[in-house]
């Protein structure tokens, strides 16, 4: 069966995955890196960036898992790109000529486009649509392989309220933001769906992996 989803999506200690005021230079808003630095340190990044080094360990072996096994990717147009990205008819991400995700990438906005192609196997296509409907639609992109709920907050909290999250790796990072979108917000008895693990990291860093009960 083809699995939803979510891979290193870190929070801070008070829930927030994203601060305010996001714009072009400040994809993140006030919050700035600060949520992504003990994987930016990881071994796996470097690789990712064409350099050497990097930590190892279990940040090393958590975010490793980003990439098995998924066929398709599906985003919220908060990740795609910047407020207001819509109007900018050249806009085509925040990752380059060749973005990290290799699959069919399903972009949710109220502002669908024609779809872009970019190097690496990367596709971006637009859709105005459900939670349901765009994952029916990645499933069969994928061709029986999972298919990576990528975010942000609002996209995969609209996806877990709707009861299509399979599995989920969550990162609470030893920061706090004050202000910005929160991940659980409206999520009361989330847990009783799902088995917990939770590991802690030397990095300061804890992993909290959900799988839904039964799978």
């Amino acid at each position: 069966m083809s699995l939803a989803r979510v891979h290193n999506f870190s929070i801070s200690l008070d829930g927030f995955a994203t601060g305010v005021g996001q714009s072009h230079d400040a994809p993140f808003g006030h919050a700035g890196e600060r949520l992504h630095e003990w994987m930016f340190a990881t071994r796996w990044w470097h690789e990712m960036t064409a350099r050497s080094g990097g930590t190892g360990g279990l940040d090393d072996v958590y975010v490793r898992q980003f990439t098995p096994g998924i066929g398709a990717e599906i985003m919220g147009g908060g990740k795609f790109g910047y407020p207001g990205w819509h109007e900018d008819p050249q806009w085509k991400g925040w990752w380059g000529s060749n973005p990290p995700f290799h699959t069919p990438t399903f972009v949710l906005t109220h502002h669908p486009r024609p779809s872009i192609e970019m190097e690496g196997g990367t596709t971006f296509h637009f859709l105005d649509t459900s939670p349901a409907e765009a994952l029916e639609t990645a499933r069969e992109a994928a061709g029986g392989q999972d298919v990576r709920i990528g975010g942000g907050p609002t996209t995969i909290r609209d996806f877990l309220a709707a009861g299509l999250i399979d599995h989920m790796h969550v990162v609470v990072v030893p920061i706090l933001l004050g202000r910005g979108v929160r991940l659980w917000d409206g999520l009361e008895g989330l847990e009783k769906g799902y088995e917990i693990e939770v590991a802690s990291s030397p990095s300061g860093v804890t992993h909290m992996t959900f799988t839904r009960a039964g799978l």
